[in-house]
């Protein structure tokens, strides 16, 4: 235990640093453990949307939109779903959602959103399109 404290002495910043990190790291883990929103896989993307009848809302750019889409996205953009403007959407409150971006890093708070105004059963397609296409999984172009 002395030299533990000693190291934290001696190496305070970088003591700090990590302290900081574990704490990141646990709270991300349990965001992600109690989050309504989820983020999935292609599998289980592709299960949904297969199986279930899941809609895909993809929130990129109208451009990024026609240069390749999954298959039936409906093309709804992150601000526009801020703004509360997802009437297109109401009509599949009760179905699967999977918000689609071009990483999977900005999805998430369009999921958050949609998930606060009442729809029930939200995920985020990890890795984006990105990661689809990378799988060799199919894109539709144009539209």
């Amino acid at each position: 235990m002395q030299e533990i404290m000693e190291f934290v002495h001696n190496h305070l910043i970088l003591s700090l640093a990590w302290v900081v990190l574990l704490v990141l790291v646990i709270f991300t883990t349990f965001k992600g453990l109690f989050s309504k929103v989820k983020l999935i896989g292609r599998g289980e993307a592709t299960h949904l949307i297969n199986k279930e009848n899941a809609v895909v809302v993809d929130v990129r750019g109208r451009d990024d939109f026609r240069r390749g889409h999954i298959s039936g996205a409906l093309q709804v953009s992150s601000d526009e779903i801020k703004k509360g403007n997802f009437t297109e959407l109401e009509k599949y409150k009760s179905q699967p959602i999977i918000v689609v971006c071009a990483t999977g890093q900005s999805a998430g708070d369009a999921a958050a959103q949609l998930n606060a105004a009442g729809f029930e059963k939200v995920s985020v397609l990890k890795e984006g399109i990105s990661g689809w296409s990378g799988e060799n999984l199919p894109l539709v172009r144009g539209k």
